[in-house]
């Protein structure tokens, strides 16, 4: 690459009404500069875009906007953390150029078009807390460029990948599903939640000076994953999405002690309702403040977890999730683990039917309102007086898909003085930073 390219970022995603404030001029075909409240709608096969001044163009497929310098704009009503116990909406605010292009001839989608160096500034800042250290801000921007920048390269529109069987629902959810632009702003893809005035230069700062340097593996740019926790071992690229193997994307033990990998039940057990020394292993409120976007504060208990169902309870959510009455919940299984104790196999046997769900994502959304924090659990059973279970009680370790980097065990690392170059060799084995533009 000569240069930086531009990326385009969904951030609200077919809606039928969409409304903001243009915080500045934006030059807009058919209207000149305007500034102010707008709104757009659909509108008999295509949208009615509405300025301020109730001037309202008609019949459009697609709008854009260009600001003039230093003009921002905000999008109300913007969901965040889409499905997942944190999900809220807000009004977010964004740089550069918004397009509004219809979908289907029945709803629009917003989407911001921006630089990638400015995209990763806000990245870094809705990811992780601003105040976090800089040698970990500055191994996030690598990562996130790097992930950018191969997901964008690619030619091939991946999105849901299922593989459904007799007795068996097989799927994950890649990141290229998307049509109209190239990531969405959620925890989807990366998080981009706008400009955040945290008042640190810290993250302008850590992209500044690590501006085109991405992750490579044998000269190409490499599929840089990261979750918030990993429990202790990072998890294989595998056991989330499909059948690769990347070998910077195994399990590496986020310790500076070394512990074996699980390769059975009996080690999954023990390792789960352990408490072993980790990077991630952390309590400290003061620390987790510090680096944890407010977010991403409410969790508690992601490194060791517990959550406890009724049998009706948890028998109601999974045919809800599922779509699939399975009587009487009698046992959930484990059939296969990744090194982190991750489950990518999961057998649920009722009393009218017997189904193998897989892979982590599908299995935390089966068995949770929400999601589970991951998919490295044991199951307990409780019993009433007559003997029949009565309760399932789940013991899990981290939180997220648990591959490539542990962003808390990274941030504890950063903390104790390791180098964005060794944070990055510990978690990306055989990797090597180039800079391309």
């Amino acid at each position: 690459l000569k240069k930086q390219p531009d990326v385009k970022i969904g951030i609200i995603d077919g809606k039928p009404e969409i409304s903001g404030f243009l915080n500045g001029n934006f030059q807009v075909n058919g209207f000149g500069l305007i500034s102010g409240r707008f709104s757009v709608e659909t509108k008999e096969g295509g949208f009615i875009f509405c300025d301020s001044n109730d001037r309202k163009v008609f019949g459009l497929s697609s709008i854009r906007l260009i600001p003039e310098k230093g003009s921002t704009f905000t999008l109300f009503d913007v969901p965040i953390g889409k499905d997942f116990h944190w999900e809220k909406r807000s009004d977010l605010t964004f740089e550069g150029e918004l397009i509004f292009q219809l979908k289907n001839h029945k709803s629009i989608s917003a989407i911001n078009r921006i630089p990638v160096e400015d995209y990763l500034k806000s990245v870094i800042t809705s990811e992780m807390n601003a105040s976090s250290p800089f040698e970990f801000l500055k191994v996030h921007a690598v990562l996130s460029r790097s992930w950018l920048l191969k997901t964008i390269s690619r030619k091939e529109k991946k999105g849901l990948k299922e593989k459904v069987e007799e007795g068996e629902i097989i799927k994950w959810y890649d990141q290229e599903e998307h049509e109209l632009y190239d990531v969405c702003c959620d925890d989807h893809c990366q998080r981009y939640h706008g400009i955040k005035r945290s008042g640190s230069r810290g993250p302008a700062k850590a992209v500044e000076e690590t501006s085109g340097l991405v992750l490579t593996y044998q000269d190409e740019v490499c599929d840089a994953r990261y979750s918030k926790a990993c429990g202790g071992i990072t998890e294989r690229f595998n056991t989330a999405w499909d059948d690769r193997r990347f070998p910077y994307l195994e399990g590496i033990v986020d310790s500076s002690f070394s512990y074996p990998k699980i390769i059975s039940e009996e080690e999954a057990i023990r390792w789960i309702l352990s408490e072993p020394e980790a990077y991630c292993n952390v309590k400290d409120e003061e620390i987790l403040h510090k680096i944890l976007p407010e977010i991403d504060q409410k969790t508690e208990d992601f490194f060791r977890w517990r959550v406890e169902y009724t049998r009706k309870e948890l028998e109601d959510i999974i045919k809800e999730k599922s779509g699939i009455d399975f009587g009487n919940l009698n046992e959930i299984i484990p059939l296969n683990r990744g090194p982190s104790g991750r489950i990518f196999r999961l057998k649920i046997v009722g009393s009218e039917r017997a189904v193998i769900v897989g892979k982590e994502l599908e299995i935390r959304r089966w068995l949770s309102r929400t999601h589970l924090n991951s998919s490295a659990f044991i199951v307990k059973k409780g019993y009433n007086s007559q003997g029949e279970t009565e309760r399932f009680i789940f013991h899990g370790a981290g939180w997220g898909h648990g591959v490539g980097l542990c962003q808390i065990g990274a941030s504890v690392m950063a903390l104790r003085g390791f180098s964005m170059e060794e944070i990055l060799r510990h978690y990306f084995p055989e990797t090597k930073i180039k800079k391309i533009y």
